[in-house]
């Protein structure tokens, strides 16, 4: 049976400025969502797709988006040849920064304007490009409603809504906010739902949104990538610490993503790791967004090995090449498990993903291969009981003062340090001469009588 030739991006039916841009990544081959979602949406359908994270998800709804809204593309500068033609809804401020970002990149060589608006900073700060006009807004539904009451943005134009990772937002409790947006869009419109899995509210959500949606699915409901390698690690809670930094020693990964339950905790182990002289920081929702942008800045970059995060960071992190996931706690929801894990193993690169389990995580556990529909190998590290490394085990980069191994060198002797301390008090009494001391006492007894003066502790003191 002959194979058949892969669909590339040129058979797409996509304007050529907008293939130039998707060049210009490096890409010419459609991962399996982009092949089968992007014929759908040019042809005006509604749909619901369903993909499993990393799989090129965002492409594959911006990319059509774009071709649709060339038509409407302008280099006027007023705002009213800008009007808000496409709204991307997204759960977290980081996968809504990240959505804009990719439609910056594949909207580079045509006129077509874009923003994103989210919570944490001022919202004063984000007037002007809303100002401006853009024909693509990405937002964060809270944001995006506090604008709107603001009088900021109008959504009276819009021709297409996308939710992306819709089930988090769910999750999140944004249906009454979802509600009050789809109330202020134009009933003729199309929509697209995309996420990595899908539950029974999602289904009921896209019967009040959509109208007679296309299903797109690449691959199994709630499955993981086969390119990443899932072990358990039975570990007691005191010896998670120990394991983990083992762990990111032995691996010797320049980038290592570990998740935790609570905001606490994540805070904790950022500090312990840089205890242990690994470069560490964590972000959660208690930091505002420049810090958490910073600390996701410094991980990408590589200033620092291991980014601690909580769930906020579990949807809509892409981060290239990611080569192993710690789960230092395991999920309360079995499916943010898929989530988590999917942050390496992206578009087919492989991947690591490590489960540190104890005891009282055994239910958590169950509920993760019960939804997977897999058992996991139990396995049993050994616990090293090394005392924590010293900060002089960072790169010299970083490292606030370096300090040479080298056995040819030699420290230059300080100074003595001198004492502060006054000879004079160390030295023992010599009187000089009574006569000092019998004028001071006939001086005091020749001065004439003074009134009685009140003691300290009662009754009349000398005279004076």
């Amino acid at each position: 049976m002959e194979e058949l030739k892969p669909i590339t991006f040129a058979e797409l039916n996509l304007d050529p400025q907008i293939l130039r841009a998707v060049e210009d990544e490096g890409y010419t081959v459609p991962t399996p969502i982009q092949a089968k979602a992007i014929p759908l949406v040019l042809a005006g359908r509604d749909i619901m797709a369903m993909a499993q994270t990393g799989t090129g998800k965002t492409a594959a709804f911006t990319l059509p988006l774009l071709q649709m809204l060339l038509p409407h593309a302008s280099t006027s500068a007023s705002p009213a040849r800008h009007p808000i033609r496409a709204l991307i809804l997204a759960p977290t401020r980081e996968l809504a920064i990240q959505v804009e970002e990719s439609v910056e990149t594949y909207s580079a060589h045509v006129p077509l304007r874009s923003t994103v608006v989210f919570g944490g900073i001022d919202i004063k700060t984000q007037k002007p490009a809303l100002m401006k006009g853009v024909e693509v807004l990405v937002a964060t539904p809270g944001r995006l409603l506090d604008h709107v009451e603001s009088r900021n943005l109008q959504l009276n134009q819009v021709q297409v809504l996308i939710l992306d990772e819709a089930d988090r937002m769910l999750d999140m409790g944004f249906m009454p906010d979802l509600k009050r947006i789809l109330a202020l869009l134009p009933k003729q419109r199309q929509t697209l739902l995309f996420s990595a899995t899908f539950s029974e509210e999602i289904k009921k959500l896209a019967q009040e949104f959509l109208r007679n949606p296309e299903v797109v699915e690449v691959a199994r409901r709630n499955t993981t990538a086969e390119t990443v390698k899932q072990s358990i690690y039975l570990v007691d809670q005191t010896h998670k610490h120990s394991v983990l930094a083992d762990l990111i020693r032995s691996r010797g990964a320049a980038q290592v993503l570990v998740f935790t339950r609570t905001k606490i905790a994540a805070g904790k182990l950022a500090r312990a790791l840089e205890r242990e002289g690994i470069l560490a920081d964590a972000i959660h929702g208690d930091k505002n967004q420049q810090e958490r942008l910073k600390a996701l800045d410094a991980f990408k970059e590589g200033k620092i090995t291991a980014l601690v995060a909580t769930d906020v960071a579990a949807r809509g992190l892409d981060i290239d090449d990611l080569p192993l996931v710690v789960n230092y706690e395991l999920p309360s929801n079995a499916e943010d498990y898929v989530h988590r894990i999917g942050r390496t193993g992206r578009a087919g690169a492989s991947g690591e993903a490590i489960s540190l389990v104890d005891s009282a995580e055994e239910k958590m556990l169950l509920e993760i291969e019960k939804l997977l529909k897999r058992t996991f190998e139990r396995e049993r590290p050994e616990v090293s009981n090394a005392p924590p490394r010293s900060q002089s085990s960072r790169p010299a980069s970083h490292s606030p003062r370096p300090i040479s191994h080298s056995t040819t060198h030699t420290a230059t002797p300080r100074e003595p340090k001198k004492s502060a301390k006054d000879d004079w008090f160390d030295k023992p009494y010599e009187p000089t001469s009574n006569t000092p001391v019998i004028e001071t006492q006939a001086s005091l007894m020749s001065r004439k009588p003074g009134k009685p003066v009140a003691a300290l502790l009662g009754g009349l003191g000398v005279k004076r």
